[in-house]
């Protein structure tokens, strides 16, 4: 077995030709089986303006997902706090954790999780948005903690009810950040596998115990895609690079189905390139090549828990790459 808790995130993929409702159905599904199969956390990630993913609404979406599963921690993966007043998402979260009490998490980002056209009109200005997160993100903790003495503003439900707080992270940023709030850190380098090492290092080397943690704890995001061969694995692995391709040109869509060749979707090299250097870490392949690839980046990166996400197109497929997952 692999050494390691595993974790899921569902991006809800909204399939081509397709609709959100079949996709949140879709999603509920893969979690009742999750649930089944052991995965420790099912988390759900805030997106905006884009037609491919139906978990916009983040928080009514965990509420569906917790409430069709039975044990299985559910959550965000993440809320990208600067599009939010903290006082509304301790108040969502806190009556997530009165409904669901002990399953609920809250990873928190500070990217817009859209594109800044719509940040604007999410937020209505984007002044000293970034340069608040810090503050946003205490001042969201302490309106889930316990109350204090003369506090005029409190969450209800929210307060007391200490949803346990993540930080999500690209860059060296949310390395430092959950260091020094000493949180736990989800690395997404599903995407974002260029600074891996380097935040790693770094939330480990500044880490500061708090009254979460007494030690750093590491999630990394991680693309994979099983099947019982691994020529299916490939073929079913097309459909996010074509998705990857279509969101870094500027035309984000529906998940795409998968095709027998994806070169035409790198004939621009530095696409291709890049694609490459972004899905570099994506475990694609029959059960023996994928257990092998993560056993490796276990080692190399020592994490605490890997979180597997897989865009793929057939719905019964992606089903059973999570089952081979779970039983590696």
């Amino acid at each position: 077995m692999v050494s390691v808790p595993l974790s899921v995130l569902d991006l809800s993929p909204i399939l081509q030709g397709g609709d959100a409702s079949q996709a949140l159905k879709n999603s509920l599904d893969l979690a009742r089986h999750a649930d089944a199969w052991g995965f420790n956390r099912y988390w759900v990630a805030e997106h905006h303006n884009m037609p491919g993913i139906a978990s916009a609404a983040t928080s009514v979406v965990i509420a569906h997902i917790a409430g069709g599963t039975k044990t299985i921690r559910v959550g965000a993966g993440g809320i990208m706090l600067p599009n939010h007043a903290p006082l509304v998402i301790a108040e969502q979260f806190g009556t997530l954790a009165a409904l669901f009490p002990g399953r609920i998490d809250l990873g928190v980002g500070r990217a817009p999780g859209t594109d800044p056209r719509t940040a604007l009109a999410l937020r209505r200005t984007l002044q000293g948005d970034i340069e608040n997160f810090p503050q946003d993100v205490l001042e969201l903790i302490a309106y889930m903690g316990d109350p204090q003495p003369n506090q005029p503003v409190r969450a209800f439900p929210g307060q007391g009810s200490k949803v346990p707080v993540w930080m999500l992270g690209s860059s060296l940023y949310g390395a430092q950040l959950a260091a020094a709030l000493g949180l736990p850190y989800a690395f997404a380098s599903h995407f974002a596998p260029a600074d891996l090492t380097q935040a790693l290092a770094l939330y480990r080397a500044q880490f500061r115990p708090s009254q979460f943690l007494a030690k750093p704890y590491v999630m990394l995001g991680l693309n994979v895609v099983a099947a019982d061969t691994d020529e299916e694995a490939k073929f079913l692995f097309t459909s996010l690079q074509q998705a990857f391709v279509n969101l870094r040109t500027g035309n984000p869509g529906q998940l795409p189905p998968p095709v027998n060749d994806v070169t035409s979707y790198f004939a621009d090299p530095r696409i291709g390139a890049m694609q490459a250097s972004v899905l570099s870490l994506a475990q694609v392949g029959s059960p023996p090549i994928v257990k092998a690839g993560i056993e490796a980046l276990i080692a190399q990166h020592q994490p605490d828990e890997l979180m597997a996400t897989g865009q793929i197109f057939d719905h019964a497929k992606r089903l059973r790459s999570y089952e081979i997952l779970s039983n590696l």
